[in-house]
């Protein structure tokens, strides 16, 4: 076994790792940019390295440069996590031939499924059923719009060499063909340095069961599938294991699938094998679908460590090592049921835009597996992917489990970024997801009920003013007292009229609508007439933040804040969060429809299409291709037509 390991990656799946070869006796060398200079998984490992600037081009990408550093500081292996560097055979090549150990898979094996088209091909040969589609060499434009009336409508257009919904787009006219297949292009090579697609039949009812294999470069096993069928625009958000309504006939069927793929390549290590299964008729052996593999460890692999009891990156060093598969088959068993849910700092409202901000409070419960990489007072940078947390929940049956993630998110609180908490909290109660009825499509059939958010009642109200008012901190004898009796003072909050009178140490009286309300802090939270238990929340930059089963965030106003020069509104196209402008497609004196395609803003590893709000003439073109911009820059300028 090593002594010591360096870690090539940051974040939550850094810190993962950390935890696990701590538990082993094992030393770690964690490496970092500039912006994660004092980030948690620095702080966790035993050594850290700065390797350059923030971009990861600039530092995490740079695979002579932690290399290097394993060398100086004594590791004798490389974990590349996920992501980065992962899945990059010349990588691999490259760490082996400076007498380092990858923990992972072999550089051929990683090559074999790292193009979708040859991986098809490959497991056609080795008798993994495949989704009939076009998977060929020939990338011309009318090509490709042939294949694609050859297979029949709706298709998928798919980057050869993508993965996370990058280079993606579901075209379900012949019309939309042209424009999507530019779109797709454009993004895979932004992403994968790969313009190449290939096209594919959509299932109408499309559920995405995956299966966690894992070999010693001879041998495999499967560690039984996953369903990450609930998913926004092919990224997934809640995952589960075991898949409901698996049926014995078809977990054997796909697991035998799963493991003639992994042994067709020698895989080494733990890796996933994607399924698309087609839904719409109960789960059939004759229903799925080889999609792609993942050679790598998942975002998503808690889950069945949860239902398996099996570490997966001990499992990882142990192989890498040159130990055998630690178990047989048989040895395998399933044990409950288990969710994940991933917390992102994101603008649901707004589209689900990833968001930055500091974390100026964040707390996981304790019934509750919170794998994450940051901590209270950390920021979320633009320069990485902005997740918070996974938080995971284990159960004997998928009813508990999914009551216990619910509880979990209604007990996670975060404040100082906007995030998907609620959303979260909406899914986990989605009448049909918890009846296991699900498939790819759930999110956006039921979005604009999942994204609803109820008015608050008043008693939520009133706790956010007794926070504003810092009531928990009133402690004086005498607070609130007057001949006069109480007096009554306006809490700024925009668009709602409440008033607060301090009445003693700790307690308050509020008005909110017409109706009075006692409110008094306590330890553990706020006791306020009619609510159904105490509220928990905080007052941080300027906003009060509520938590609970709908988490809620209320601004405030400063009264004497002037107003600036009234803006110019759907006149000015602006960049919703920082990024690179990647395209402009406009020039000044152009005249453009409402919705028309003005320019793409690359952001936190997407790209974003930003189009006009209303119809008019492009006055000004503010930034051009290649401009790094922030948040707020003011991008095209569009005035009414002559």
């Amino acid at each position: 076994m090593f002594d010591k390991i360096l870690i090539a990656n940051r974040g939550e799946i850094a810190c993962r790792i950390i935890r696990t070869a701590r538990a082993m006796g094992l030393r770690t060398v964690a490496v970092h940019s500039e912006a994660d200079s004092h980030a948690m998984h620095v702080a966790m490992a035993d050594e850290a390295v700065m390797i350059g600037g923030p971009a990861p081009r600039e530092s995490y990408l740079r695979g002579d440069v932690i290399i290097r550093a394993a060398q100086d500081r004594g590791a004798q292996a490389i974990h590349p996590g996920y992501g980065f560097l992962s899945e990059n055979p010349d990588f691999v090549d490259a760490v082996e031939a400076a007498g380092l150990v990858f923990i992972g898979p072999s550089a051929k094996a990683i090559r074999a499924m790292g193009l979708k088209d040859a991986a098809k091909a490959l497991m056609q040969e080795a008798g993994v059923p495949v989704v009939p589609g076009y998977h060929g060499s020939n990338q011309d434009a009318e090509h490709l719009a042939g294949a694609a009336d050859a297979i029949g409508y709706p298709v998928l257009i798919k980057a050869v060499a993508g993965g996370g919904g990058k280079g993606m787009r579901l075209v379900e006219r012949p019309s939309d063909f042209m424009d999507a297949l530019a779109s797709a292009k454009g993004e895979a090579a932004t992403a994968f340095g790969n313009e190449a697609v290939l096209i594919e039949k959509y299932i109408t009812k499309p559920r995405h069961i995956e299966l966690q294999v894992f070999g010693d470069g001879v041998e495999a096993v499967h560690l039984f599938e996953r369903d990450c069928s609930l998913q926004r625009r092919h990224q997934k958000v809640i995952e589960e294991a075991p898949a409901p309504g698996m049926t014995e006939e078809m977990r054997t069927a796909m697991g035998q699938a799963a493991v003639r793929a992994a042994k067709a390549i020698g895989y080494k290590g733990a890796g996933t094998v994607e399924f698309i299964v087609d839904g719409s008729h109960g789960l059939r052996p004759d229903g799925f679908w080889f999609m792609e593999m993942n050679t790598r460890l998942q975002v998503e692999h808690p889950v069945t460590e949860a239902i398996t009891g099996v570490d997966l990156v001990e499992w990882q060093l142990r192989v890498a090592a040159g130990e055998g598969l630690p178990c047989a088959q048989d040895a395998l068993s399933i044990q409950g049921h288990a969710f994940e849910a991933r917390l992102y700092a994101e603008d649901v409202p707004a589209g689900f835009l990833p968001a930055t901000g500091r974390l100026e409070h964040l707390h996981f419960p304790a019934t509750a597996r919170a794998d994450t990489g940051v901590r209270a007072g950390d920021v979320i940078s633009p320069w990485y992917d902005p997740m918070i947390a996974k938080i995971i929940t284990h159960g004997p049956t998928r009813a508990i489990a999914l009551r216990r993630l619910e509880a979990a998110l209604g007990g996670t609180e975060v404040a100082g970024s906007v995030t998907n908490l609620a959303f979260l909290g909406a899914l986990a109660r989605h009448q049909g997801f918890r009846a296991g009825d699900v498939d790819t499509g759930v999110i956006a059939r039921d979005l604009e009920a999942l994204v609803a958010e109820p008015e608050p009642a008043p008693w939520e109200w009133a706790a956010a003013a007794a926070l504003a008012v810092g009531l928990a901190e009133i402690v004086a004898p005498l607070a609130g007292f007057s001949n006069a009796g109480p007096i009554w003072q306006q809490v700024p909050f925009a668009d709602t009229e409440i008033r607060l009178a301090v009445t003693g140490p700790r307690r308050a009286r509020v008005t909110v609508a017409g109706q009075e309300l006692a409110v008094e802090a306590m330890a553990g939270g706020l006791r306020v007439s009619g609510a159904p238990g105490l509220m928990r929340g905080v007052c941080a930059g300027g906003k009060v933040c509520l938590f609970g089963a709908v988490p809620r965030v209320v601004a405030l106003v400063d009264p004497l804040a002037r107003a600036s020069e009234p803006g110019i509104g759907a006149d000015v196209v602006l960049a919703p969060m920082p990024g690179l402008v990647k395209a402009i497609f406009v020039a000044p004196g152009d005249a453009v429809e409402e919705g028309a395609r003005l320019a793409i803003l690359e952001a936190m590893k997407m790209e974003h299409t930003l189009v006009a709000a209303r119809a008019g003439r492009v006055a000004e073109v503010l930034a051009g291709p290649g401009a790094q911009v922030e948040a707020g820059a003011a991008l095209v300028r569009l005035e009414d037509a002559a």
